[in-house]
């Protein structure tokens, strides 16, 4: 063997190497962790959007295949008055409600959006640009088994997986949020405020320090939940609604927003829209009062009684009737929560009253 072969086979040897490391290291993660267990964990999730220019909200329904527009509105708090032709100038972020779908390790949108190819086209544009990075284009070509991502055709459907996932945090269920990064933003100021800590972030999206934060990167981040008296066998159970945001439930007959300002507990009421083809709304009274879904009274013992949405179940509105405490809280306590039936609140003030009675029967 000649000296310029023994050269070119270790020369071709390591190129080759180092093609096969590339291609190893182009393989894309996919979506937030979600170590969720159950095969088929689906949940419902939200992702900021970044407007690359002036949009109604009947494009984005369209581009992020939301079939409707209260979904949409909802998770804005935006009035529901709001048309489809309104218009949202170019920056502006929206949040957007999506199905996320768990698997293998990581959640990613659960099928949709699908994209169709127009003219001009390519995968960098569609992520970049049309999808303002909420994934990036070898994500794209992975999900979609393309094999040349320069090479795609118009009218092919492209899946966006967009980052979610169904997993609780802390023990708590949350709502996932994927938050657009601010410049100037750090991970305290995050954790702060969205009612969640430093370390939870840092732990959640695989980071080692503060100082990993990017920004206009997509950051998940657990959204905390108002407390609701939702059975188990409703068929919108769990109903998770994050602060600032509220939900049409029940065929649409009840809608329930979650303030925290309201000590963190679901606020229903009867939703006031007109269904269609002359259909009418179950009874939302609770059973034995006088009370309609939404009402309030107090007493001056401080508490308050209030009529809670309890669940849609086989065309029926459920309802309860729950016990909230109006006491200023102690400190590192909250008194807010609603007791509904058997609760600590209820179960407390029992045992207060029997030690009253024991204390005077001893006296």
């Amino acid at each position: 063997m000649g000296f310029s072969n023994m050269v070119f086979f270790p020369i071709l040897f390591l190129l080759c190497s180092i093609f096969s490391i590339q291609s190893t290291a182009q393989t894309p993660s996919l979506g937030f962790r979600c170590s969720n267990t159950t095969s088929t964990a689906t949940c419902n999730s939200l992702i900021d959007y970044k407007l690359p220019n002036t949009t109604t909200l009947a494009s984005i329904l369209r581009l992020f295949e939301i079939k409707n527009l209260r979904s949409l509105l909802a998770a804005n708090n935006l009035p529901i008055t709001t048309p489809q032709t309104q218009t949202f100038p170019a920056s502006q972020i929206l949040k957007i409600p999506f199905p996320c779908a768990c698997r293998d390790g990581s959640g990613i949108s659960n099928r949709r959006p699908i994209y169709t190819v127009v003219p001009d086209d390519g995968l960098f544009h569609i992520a970049a640009e049309v999808f303002s990075n909420l994934v990036t284009y070898p994500q794209i070509q992975s999900v979609n088994n393309i094999s040349d991502p320069n090479t795609i055709l118009v009218g092919q459907k492209l899946w966006i997986p967009l980052p979610c996932s169904c997993d609780e945090v802390n023990g708590d269920t949350v709502v996932h949020y994927g938050y657009l990064v601010p410049a100037g933003s750090t991970v305290s100021g995050i954790a702060e405020q969205f009612s969640t800590t430093e370390s939870t972030l840092l732990n959640l999206n695989g980071m080692n320090s503060s100082a990993n934060l990017l920004a206009d990167s997509i950051l998940d981040v657990p959204l905390k939940v108002c407390t609701s008296s939702v059975q188990n066998n409703s068929s919108d159970y769990p109903l998770l609604v994050p602060n600032g945001t509220y939900v049409f439930t029940a065929n649409s007959c009840v809608r329930c927003q979650c303030n925290a300002a309201n000590n963190w507990i679901l606020d229903c009421k009867p939703s006031g829209i007109k269904l269609p083809r002359g259909q009418t709304c179950p009874s939302m009274q609770c059973v034995g009062t006088a009370f309609d879904l939404g009402n309030t009274t107090s007493d001056s013992n401080c508490s308050l009684s209030r009529c809670s949405y309890a669940g849609y179940i086989n065309g029926t509105i459920e309802t309860t009737l729950t016990q909230e405490s109006t006491c200023p809280s102690s400190p590192g306590g909250n008194n807010n929560t609603p007791s509904g039936n058997g609760s600590n609140g209820l179960r407390s003030s029992f045992i207060v009253g029997v030690l009253l009675i024991a204390f005077h029967l001893l006296k």
